[in-house]
């Protein structure tokens, strides 16, 4: 069994925010699994899919974005599912908007819902997929940066950027972290 986490807050204020992506990608991957989220036991939403024979977990924290971890090493260690076979899909202020970035492991690279994961399962050798939401226009902003909404004028990046996504976790799904890696790996957005 795979699952693939989204990082995002819960409440509908922070709908269609630079936070929120994560959970935006998993709505959308949810859609085209044709899997619906429902109230796990614990502070999450889960979804079960099957993908190509893979069995598929998709797990929505509750627990605000900082907290992302306790949720995550809950539904691993219920469903004994292995770090292998953990995407865990947020945001990036340090891509540009729309860039997408695949690892097997690393550091939390300053995104706090990451720490806390790796804080909370005490090791960083998950799989992690960060899109770009663009960096504040001034130094020192960032809190307030991550939790504004997108701007009209870049909302088809981030639309063709989930798009992206949802195909670069079908592809974790079926083929595993490296060759999703080679495919969907990049440091600009598509051109539109």
């Amino acid at each position: 069994m795979k699952l693939i986490v989204g990082l995002g807050n819960p409440e509908p204020r922070y709908d269609g925010t630079r936070h929120n992506i994560g959970f935006a990608i998993l709505d959308a991957l949810a859609k085209e699994l044709n899997a619906d989220f429902q109230a796990g036991k614990g502070d999450f939403l889960y979804a079960k899919a099957t993908y190509h024979g893979v069995e598929t977990l998709l797990q929505k924290p509750l627990t605000y974005m900082n907290l992302s971890g306790r949720a995550v090493r809950h539904i691993m260690h219920f469903y004994k599912i292995s770090i292998g076979d953990v995407l865990v899909v947020c945001d990036d202020l340090n891509l540009p908007l729309g860039a997408i970035r695949l690892r097997a492991k690393g550091s939390d690279g300053g995104q706090n819902g990451l720490k806390n994961i790796i804080a909370e399962l005490g090791r960083n050798d998950f799989a992690r997929l960060r899109v770009g939401i663009g960096s504040p226009p001034h130094k020192g902003d960032a809190a307030h940066y991550v939790l504004s909404k997108f701007l009209p004028d870049e909302l088809p990046v981030v639309q063709e950027a989930i798009a992206h996504s949802v195909k670069a976790c079908l592809c974790f799904l079926e083929h595993g972290i490296h060759l999703t890696m080679t495919r969907f790996n990049r440091r600009e957005p598509a051109a539109s």
